[in-house]
């Protein structure tokens, strides 16, 4: 189609991650060059082998001229192949940097930022959308510079036989990129829009997949095939719409290239018709004129191909410019403490050790973007190395928000957090996230198991931990028992998501995952949710002998873990710290690190 309105025939985002891809794009263009040169000369050959058929020439002059002329043409598909070989690799080297930085940022934007977005939408962004890329490098970037060096190379080698006729294709040419442009406008939005639909389809598509026990149950399942066949139909309207643009944009554009191409075959008719002009002279301009014009006109029809890949790219790069929620700026209470600018300029100079060092959060708020009261509102609270804290409340309290924070998931809009006395915001701005996530195990509320066997996934993100040590783990969290009567024991796959499982038995997998980390620090939110009573009682007795050197906040909506070895009772309500009730205040009292009232 045309090139783009709104924003440059070439975008120098994609350009920027080209550069693991900056030789293959060099050889490119200079096989492009050859190309070039190959057109000009295979024209002259070719004019001069007709002008000395006309003149009645010998045949071995002849033959000479054709055998050169073969030469060429054979030269020419040798260049051309050549071109789009290591144009398809630099694509592959552009779109494999380009995937490699969009995990990287998911993964760095956390879960929080994932809760708002569509799997199915990322998905196909990273598969299909990228996968665009490949007409956008072979294609239309190669085309590109051809548009540019072919049409500038034809008038100057016309321009040397017939000056003449290369001012008339001079005029003529500008024709076809106005017209082109003039399409890019429509063509563009239209892509935008065809891409949103498919991404909005890919994602609902997935939804309804994973959700469709539910939908049966509730009987809704009719229903969304009604929705998914509306979907599906908007995007077949749009994408015939966009072919319908394509197709009446070819149609212009090779209207107005066959109009100037006979402009130029007229005058040099007449002119060779009253003498004015060689024959010779007269067949190369014939033969060179398509050749200006060719690929401008090429150039529209791969710019449409590689909007697809150039819109999905947007995309992307709309995920790579989102700032991630822990990277915020450090709030201006905190930078105008004393020592925050030093442990906050990227100095390593501060370890962080959750064995011997408390934390503490001092009028800790957090606010989500689109939600008017805070999530967190001035909690001020300590936790000292082998507390045992329950953190209670009802739903929307601000639980979860809180292991958030210490999970360094989401960063307070205001307030500060303290370890061992100095500043944590500086602190953990100058290490690693890692380093800090790996002194702490996590089992959420609703764990996620990976395809793989059941000792894959107690020993994710452990590296090679014995065969002893994956059992200890699972005794610890009562899962010993189902998992050994499994066909292959801890050997057995245990499919996508872990489906052949009960959510009892993926809650046990997800808490021997955790002991088996021994992080000295163990948040878990809503463990005993699928447990039966005696998994729960495996797991309190777990957390008091076993466990029991590690500093543990475990989240749950009741107060009946307070009688099974966590007597410091934190609840939470509106997001805001409250006081513990009168029978557990004096249970409570002579433990260290009291939760400080905002």
């Amino acid at each position: 189609m045309g090139t783009p309105s709104s924003a440059r025939a070439v975008d120098r985002r994609l350009l920027r991650y080209a550069g693991a891809a900056r030789a293959q794009l060099l050889v490119t263009i200079a096989f492009g060059l050859a190309g070039a040169s190959l057109i000009l000369a295979q024209a002259g050959l070719l004019a001069r082998a007709l002008a000395g058929t006309a003149r009645g020439e010998a045949g071995t002059v002849l033959a000479g001229t054709l055998g050169a002329l073969l030469l060429v043409v054979a030269g020419r598909a040798l260049v051309s192949y050549g071109g789009e070989v290591t144009a398809l690799r630099a694509a592959a080297a552009v779109k494999s940097q380009l995937r490699r930085a969009l995990i990287t940022r998911s993964l760095r934007l956390g879960p929080l930022w994932l809760t708002d977005q569509r799997a199915g939408e990322l998905t196909t962004l990273s598969t299909r959308g990228l996968d665009g890329l490949d007409s956008y490098f072979a294609r239309y970037l190669p085309q590109l510079a051809l548009a540019v060096l072919v049409p500038v190379a034809v008038l100057i080698r016309v321009a040397a036989a017939d000056w003449i006729s290369a001012v008339l294709i001079a005029l003529t040419l500008p024709l076809i990129p106005v017209f082109a442009v003039l399409v890019g406008w429509h063509t563009k939005a239209q892509t935008r829009h065809q891409w949103r639909l498919l991404a909005a389809l890919a994602g609902h598509f997935l939804d309804v997949v994973e959700g469709l026990p539910t939908l049966k149950v509730f009987g809704r399942a009719r229903a969304q095939e009604q929705v998914i066949a509306k979907v599906t139909d908007d995007y077949r309207a749009v994408t015939m719409s966009t072919l319908r643009v394509a197709f009446l944009s070819a149609l212009v554009l090779e209207l107005s290239a066959a109009v100037a191409t006979a402009l130029v075959a007229v005058e040099v008719g007449l002119r060779l018709l009253y003498g004015h002009l060689g024959y010779e002279t007269a067949l190369l301009v014939l033969l060179l004129t398509p050749e200006a014009f060719l690929p401008l006109r090429a150039v529209g029809a791969q710019f449409h191909a590689s909007m697809e890949g150039a819109a999905a790219a947007g995309r992307a790069f709309e995920i790579l410019d989102t700032t991630p929620a822990h990277e915020s700026p450090v709030p201006p209470a905190v930078a105008a403490q004393p020592g925050a600018g030093r442990h906050g300029a990227g100095q390593h100079s501060f370890s962080a050790d959750l064995r011997t060092q408390e934390i503490r959060l001092a009028g800790v708020t957090v606010v989500y973007p689109g939600r008017d009261r805070p999530a967190l509102d001035e909690v001020s609270l300590t936790i000292a190395p082998g507390d045992r804290v329950l953190l209670t409340g009802p739903s929307g309290a601000g639980k979860s928000t809180l292991l958030a924070v210490l999970l360094r998931f989401v960063a307070p809009a205001a307030g500060t957090i303290e370890l061992a006395g100095r500043d944590a915001a500086a602190v953990l701005a100058a290490t690693d996230v890692a380093q800090w996530r790996s002194q702490i195990a996590w089992v959420p509320q609703r764990p996620y198991l990976f395809t793989g066997t059941a000792a894959d996934n107690i020993a994710l993100g452990q590296g090679a931990p014995s065969r002893t040590a994956i059992r200890r783990a699972a005794v610890l969290a009562g899962a010993a028992d189902f998992i050994e009567e499994l066909p292959a024991g801890y050997d057995t796959p245990l499919g996508e998501h872990g489906l052949r499982l009960s959510a009892g038995q993926r809650q046990r997998i997800a808490l021997a995952r955790a002991f088996l980390r021994e992080a000295p620090l163990l948040l878990m939110d809503e463990p005993a949710a699928h447990l039966d009573p005696a998994s729960s009682r495996v797991l309190g007795a777990a957390l008091e002998t076993a466990l029991a050197d590690r500093t543990v906040i475990l989240v749950s909506h009741g107060r009946g873990w307070a009688d099974g070895g966590l007597g410091k009772v934190i609840s939470l309500r509106h997001g805001q710290l409250v006081p513990p009730a009168p029978a557990l205040a004096g249970r409570q009292a002579g433990r260290a690190a009291e939760p400080t009232m905002p």
